[in-house]
């Protein structure tokens, strides 16, 4: 039997886990060393950056492999909207990619600009692909009468927070962090500093949860639903954050690398309603 560290307890933030996620969980430090590496002060190391986000280096399964940031970012047939929009298969892995590479949208780009793509795109176009992905398979077992706990939708939806907000001691690294910061930025926090679209999403999760265990489709479905309009209103702050600045600072193409990343995590649900309002608007939120 692995002994399990200590900090791998059993909830994270205010949501208790149902099942066993602790690999999953463990993925999110793949994601810290990762930008660690990539960094000014890891001397823009990409070869050990993309090492790590190809062939794992936290996550241990139990038969000796790792889980990997890129066999999820590759893979076909996840549920998710982003290769349907870029009607490209493994089209999470092919924009990090680029940025590991120098290729594409980063051809020519200077190390600052990579190290932005490298460390936004990781942590928010895949861990919010991952988690969308969750919250969608979750929602397909639960439809079709699998709610048990460790094999069942509560284990996707488990899943679905481990990929979002991950150990209490790797925040940082999460998808979660970013509404932290940007509610800073937009004023949209509380007394204690919890962003209001933390809020949401948290309690959403939990609510979901207890949903899915108790095969109540309204409430899982509005869980769902939450969660989604929460995370394009902190991408949507993220994307005017960086691009309002790209024109007053002598560092604009950081700024602009920043702002392309936050776009590209929600580009394939937010693009298609550019004409009708927004997303949330679109949806009935």
């Amino acid at each position: 039997t692995d002994e399990k560290p200590e900090w791998l307890d059993a909830s994270d933030a205010g949501y208790t886990y149902a099942s066993d996620v602790d690999n999953h969980r463990s993925l999110m430090n793949d994601l810290c060393e990762i930008k660690a590496a990539a960094s000014s002060d890891g001397g823009y190391d990409f070869a050990t950056a993309k090492d790590i986000y190809m062939n794992g280096k936290n996550a241990e399964k139990s038969d000796g492999s790792f889980r990997t940031l890129a066999g999820f970012a590759a893979a076909t047939g996840k549920n998710h909207g982003y290769d349907t929009y870029y009607n490209m298969t493994g089209s999470v892995d092919a924009h990090i990619m680029a940025a590991m590479d120098g290729t594409g949208d980063f051809d020519g780009a200077s190390d600052v600009v990579r190290y932005q793509g490298i460390a936004k795109l990781t942590a928010n176009l895949g861990m919010v692909a991952y988690t969308i992905h969750e919250l969608n398979s979750a929602v397909a077992k639960a439809d079709a009468g699998n709610v048990d706990n460790d094999s069942g939708a509560p284990h996707n939806w488990d899943e679905g927070w481990a990929f979002f907000h991950g150990p209490d001691e790797h925040y940082g690294c999460s998808p979660a962090k970013v509404m932290e910061k940007r509610a800073a930025d937009f004023g949209t926090a509380d007394a204690d500093g919890v962003a209001a679209t933390f809020t949401a999403t948290e309690a959403a999760m939990v609510s979901g949860l207890a949903a899915l265990q108790s095969s109540d489709a309204d409430g899982y479905n509005a869980a769902v639903d939450t969660v989604m309009k929460n995370v394009i209103i902190t991408y949507s702050q993220a994307v005017l954050k960086y691009t309002s600045k790209m024109d007053s600072n002598d560092t604009a193409e950081k700024y602009q690398a920043e702002g392309y990343a936050f776009w590209k995590t929600m580009e394939a649900y937010a693009a298609p309603h550019m004409h009708d309002g927004c997303y949330n608007m679109a949806v009935g939120h």
